[in-house]
């Protein structure tokens, strides 16, 4: 039922002893595949599915749900068991210990959140994010302890620039992805210290343009598809910024082939650049914060053969105490018309 997954790496954090510093890409050189551990289902080369959802942590009253991690994240997980690979956002650090970080929300998360992300069938998730170092220097370190102990495929975030910007190589019925997470959100007096940089960790930062253009070049060379997920956008703002639609071209000419994101949460837009698709926002998904409960989201599934992007679908989502439920019937309907609405400001396609 589930899908086949080969993986060819963990995450960059993970390999931690292969990667470098510096100041140009990474060169991404092809891994060998290790068994995932799923049965094979003998489909090489075939279409496969990606399920994209939004924001989550295990903040407040999301952290209870940690004591039954098969059911913590609610009723949408058999659709994301459903997909050959699932993808979040994880906005939060991953410790129970450091600093609260001088800003108005600040969110953490104990390492048991990996087992629980595991069994709602995710595969991967991002890093990059304004509060995935909320907690500080402690916090991440804890965090790049946790995600080593778990094997959690993360991306995003690392020891080193080299480390946060690595994509993570899988392998799912014969297409090679990879995939990078990167934040072009970060708060202004924080931005130096969540910064990865060559001597120290932190964050892969979309503001530096240059670098994850040519990561994704690297990894274009090594993959059959390339994934970007982003932290982007304007909250509350239902259309894309010019930086969201200028770094959305950058990153498709540089040969990425699905780009998504989310930070606004609320949905928004989704189409076809060039052949490639962009989402520009994929709302909340498993979030609760004071003043950022907008109920209404989606799980994007796209469609892929190699570097061809065979079709996208929204599933809407309405989010009650922070638990994300598929809509259905009448419900679905308007959901789903009001997010194809969402494309009139993105200047994207509706078709390929």
């Amino acid at each position: 039922m589930r899908r086949t997954v080969l993986m060819a790496a963990l995450a960059g954090v993970v390999a931690a002893a292969a990667a470098c510093g510096g100041g140009g890409a990474t060169k991404h050189p092809p891994r060998a595949t290790a068994p995932s551990g799923r049965a094979p289902d003998g489909a090489e080369n075939g279409p496969i599915t990606v399920a994209f959802a939004g924001d989550v942590h295990f903040n407040g009253r999301l952290a209870a749900r940690l004591a039954d991690p098969a059911t913590a994240l609610g009723p949408t997980i058999p659709e994301l068991k459903r997909a050959d690979l699932a993808m979040v956002n994880l906005e939060t650090a991953v410790t129970t210990r450091g600093t609260k970080a001088p800003k108005q929300f600040t969110f953490r998360a104990p390492p048991s959140a990996f087992g629980a992300l595991r069994a709602a069938g995710i595969d991967v998730v991002t890093m990059a994010n304004n509060h995935a170092m909320d907690y500080g220097t402690v916090g991440l370190r804890d965090s790049l302890a946790a995600i080593k102990r778990s094997g959690f495929p993360t991306v995003g975030i690392g020891a080193n620039i080299a480390q946060a910007f690595r994509p993570y190589y899988v392998t799912v019925k014969g297409n090679r992805l990879a995939i990078l997470g990167a934040t072009q959100v970060l708060d202004d007096n924080l931005i130096t210290a969540w910064t990865a940089t060559a001597k120290k960790g932190g964050l892969a930062s979309a503001k530096n343009v240059p670098r994850l253009v040519a990561e994704v070049r690297a990894a274009r060379r090594h993959a059959d598809t390339v994934i970007v997920y982003l932290h982007w956008g304007q909250e509350k703002n239902p259309c894309p910024l010019p930086r969201q639609k200028t770094l959305a071209r950058a990153l498709v000419r540089a040969g990425a082939d699905v780009i998504v994101g989310g930070h606004a949460h609320i949905p928004l837009g989704g189409g076809y650049m060039k052949g490639r698709y962009v989402d520009y926002g994929l709302g909340n998904y498993f979030f609760t914060a004071p003043g950022r409960n907008d109920p209404d989201s989606g799980i994007l599934e796209v469609t892929l053969r190699k570097r061809k992007v065979l079709g996208a679908e929204w599933k809407p989502v309405y989010i009650t105490k922070g638990v994300p439920r598929l809509l259905n019937g009448t419900a679905a309907t308007r959901a789903h018309a009001k997010w194809e609405r969402l494309r009139r400001c993105t200047g994207l396609a509706a078709a390929p």
